[in-house]
Order: structure tokens, then C-alpha cells, then sequence
């Protein structure tokens, strides 16, 4: 797959077995002077938008199955062009397809919460084809039309919104390369509109990437230039989520200093976090969400103890609203007690969790579900531990 991704080898007998079990759309093979279509970002332009409006194209046209690499992740971060809005806007003086104002911009918006909401509760493998057709259909003639500056980057702002969810939800069902290229794109609007918080986000997308993957290296670079991005943002839960994210990175790559500082400052945000959410992107980073990500950086970094308080913490005090992440908590508290050696409590902890993960379309919970009975072999010559195996083995 890996050679037929960069053009090296072209299947041949093997080809039906390999489209049939990836699910891919059959498509015909490259002529003499013809590529193949390998996913990546073909448009030259250096058009924030043309580029993405394309890679949602190609998202909608069949499933790309792409590699996330840390040097995909590292050249995202080159400057952006920070004059693509005027230089968008003075185009379309002279007329274009559609009048954009903040009505528009209110829809994207609207349809990015709504649909956020629903991946947030089931998972991102359901409605992501929705948020990308919106993108592609509804919001590439806006980005095309005729608006102010002003509105141009208020704009910008809400499809980097949209095209962050759909890098999420990308991720989230699994296709982390792809996911890594709405991120990409996410945060180069964002920067090209001026939204530090938006283009920290973006970043932090990356770096949770790079860390779920084991890119060490590029997970920490990342996570220090959301930090560095977030630098003039005072919205505490907005410092608490990036300084956590740089916590978490630093822990996986052994640098037990500086994941305990920016765990320390994440804190002490979060402490000063106003009770009510605000409106800002990061708002929803909760009290419950934070001690949820310190709980398994401390499991990380070998404090089992603390770890397993701020679980229980996340879970019974400040509760969770969203069923996949309570999902995700459940299975972190169970794996946490096993290594307690707390057996009953991690089987009473798991049957919780299968109880909350049906119906839950989340690669993160299927993964979760895999690593849960990996664990309980090692409990095989226990009944009730037997019995959650074969519960396990039912799920979808």
C-alpha cells in the first residue's frame, strides 16, 4: 500500500483484494502521462483557499487512505500568506458570483456547532461527508464571492472553524493523513485572518496527532509553537488546553521538566477558568476535560495514584457531557487500575465503558475497545474478565 500510495508499484493480481478490504473506489489506471492520485495537495497556487476547497473535492470523490508524518506537520508551519484576504477582496471589486456578509458567515458557524455536536456525543464517523459536502458546495462560492475585508476575515475565521471539525472528525474515524491536511488548512486560515486562538488550535490539532502516533519530536515542536501562538490570549481555558497539550507531549518524549511545568501552568489556568464558558473556541476545554488529560499525563510520567484521582475526577465531580468522552475516560480509569493491580475495579470500570461505547463510531474507542482485550489476557483465568472479552468481542 505504501508504494502504491507514491506511485512506486502498480498492483496487479493482488489489486480487487486490496480495493476490496480498504474499501476504496476502483478507479482506472494512470496513463503514460498521467499520475496517480496520491491525496496530497496538488494545487500550486499558494491559495489558502483554492487549496482546501480542493482537498474537500477529492475527499467527497473516494476514501484516501494517507500516511500523517511529521514532515507534512513541520512544513505547516511555514508563514502564511498573511496578504490573502486583500489581495482576495481587491479581485472581486470588480464583480463576482455572490454578495458575502455576516449572515454567511453566522450559517458556517451555526452548521459547524451543530455538526460538532454531533460527532462530539457519536463519534466523528458519523455526518463528516456532511461538513465536507457543506465546505465544498455551500461555503466554496462564499469564499469565492465579493465581501469587505472585515468580513473576508471573519470568514476565514469560521471556515477554519468547519475545516478543523472536519480534520477532527477525519481523524477521529481514522484517516489521520487526512485529517493532518484539514488541519494543515485550518490553520493556515485561521493565521491568514489574524485568529491566534484559532491558528494555537489548529496547531494543537497537530501536535495530539503527532503524539497519538509517537512522533515525538514534531509533537513537542508543535506543541511549543501553539504555545507560542496562544501567547496573547487570556481566556484561562484557552492556556489551560495549550499548555496541557504541550504537558502531554513533553511526557511522551521523556522530558519529565518541562511536562511538569507546563502541567503546572495548565493548572493554574484552569483554577482561574470562569465557571460559565465563554465564547471562545477553546471554551469548551471543562474543569472534567483537564482532569481527564492531566489524569493521563500523571499515569504517564508514573504517578498512578494522582492519575486515577483526577479520572475519578473528571468522571463523579465536574461529569463529563459528551458520551465518546466519557467513553475514553472510562477505558483510561480501567487501564489505570490494572496497573494498580486493582482487578475488580478495573472490570467493574470497563463493563462501564462498553456500556457507554455502543453505537459510537470513534476510532479512539475502537482502539480503546482492542487495547481492553489485549489487557485481559493476562486475566484469562478469570470468569468475569472472560465474559467482558466476549461482550468486547461483540461490538461493532
Amino acid at each position: 500500500m505504501y508504494r502504491w500510495e507514491r506511485g512506486t508499484r502498480i498492483p496487479d493480481y493482488w489489486k480487487p483484494w486490496l480495493v476490496e478490504v480498504l474499501e476504496l473506489d476502483e478507479e482506472p489506471e494512470p496513463g503514460p502521462q498521467q499520475q496517480p492520485d496520491l491525496g496530497v495537495d496538488h494545487d500550486q497556487s499558494g491559495d489558502t483557499v483554492a487549496s482546501v476547497i480542493q482537498l474537500g473535492g477529492r475527499d467527497l470523490e473516494r476514501r484516501q487512505f494517507l500516511a500523517a508524518t511529521s514532515a507534512y506537520a513541520l512544513a505547516a508551519l511555514a508563514l502564511p500568506d498573511l496578504d490573502a484576504i486583500t489581495r482576495r477582496t481587491r479581485a472581486a471589486a470588480a464583480g463576482g458570483p455572490v454578495n458575502v456578509g455576516r449572515g454567511e458567515v453566522l450559517a458556517i458557524r451555526q452548521m459547524a456547532t451543530a455538526l460538532g455536536d454531533t460527532a462530539s456525543e457519536l463519534g466523528g464517523g458519523h455526518a463528516r461527508h456532511l461538513a465536507v459536502r457543506y465546505l465544498t458546495q455551500d461555503v466554496a462560492p462564499w469564499l469565492n464571492g465579493n465581501y469587505s475585508e472585515a468580513t473576508g476575515r471573519e470568514l476565514f475565521v469560521a471556515t477554519s472553524q468547519l475545516v478543523h471539525l472536519a480534520g477532527w472528525m477525519a481523524g477521529d474515524e481514522g484517516n489521520q493523513g487526512l485529517a493532518q491536511q484539514y488541519y494543515a488548512h485550518s490553520f493556515r486560515l485561521a493565521a491568514e485572518a489574524g485568529d491566534p486562538e484559532l491558528s494555537a488550535t489548529a496547531l494543537r490539532g497537530m501536535a495530539v496527532q503527532a503524539i497519538d502516533l509517537g512522533h515525538r519530536a514534531a509533537a513537542v515542536r508543535l506543541s511549543e509553537e501553539c504555545v507560542h501562538y496562544a501567547a496573547s490570549i487570556q481566556d484561562p481555558r484557552a492556556v489551560a488546553y495549550y499548555q496541557a497539550t504541550l504537558a502531554n507531549a513533553a511526557a511522551l518524549d521523556g522530558d519529565r521538566r518541562t511536562a511538569t511545568a507546563a502541567l503546572a501552568a495548565s493548572e493554574t489556568a484552569i483554577e482561574n477558568a470562569p465557571k460559565t464558558p465563554g465564547e471562545s473556541w477553546a471554551a469548551h476545554y471543562s474543569t472534567g476535560r483537564w482532569a481527564h488529560e492531566t489524569g493521563m499525563i500523571l499515569a504517564q510520567l508514573g504517578d498512578l495514584d494522582a492519575a486515577q484521582d483526577h479520572l475519578h475526577h473528571a468522571l463523579d465531580i465536574h461529569g463529563l457531557d459528551r458520551r465518546r468522552t466519557r467513553a475514553i475516560v472510562l477505558a483510561d480509569l480501567g487501564q489505570v487500575h490494572l496497573r494498580r493491580d486493582d482487578t475488580d475495579a478495573a472490570l467493574t470500570t470497563w463493563n462501564d465503558f462498553l456500556d457507554t461505547a455502543e453505537g459510537i463510531r470513534s476510532v479512539k474507542v475502537t482502539t480503546a475497545v482492542d487495547e481492553m482485550r489485549a489487557r485481559l489476557h493476562r486475566l484469562r483465568d478469570v470468569p468475569a474478565a472472560v465474559e467482558l472479552d466476549q461482550r468486547a468481542a461483540t461490538l461493532p
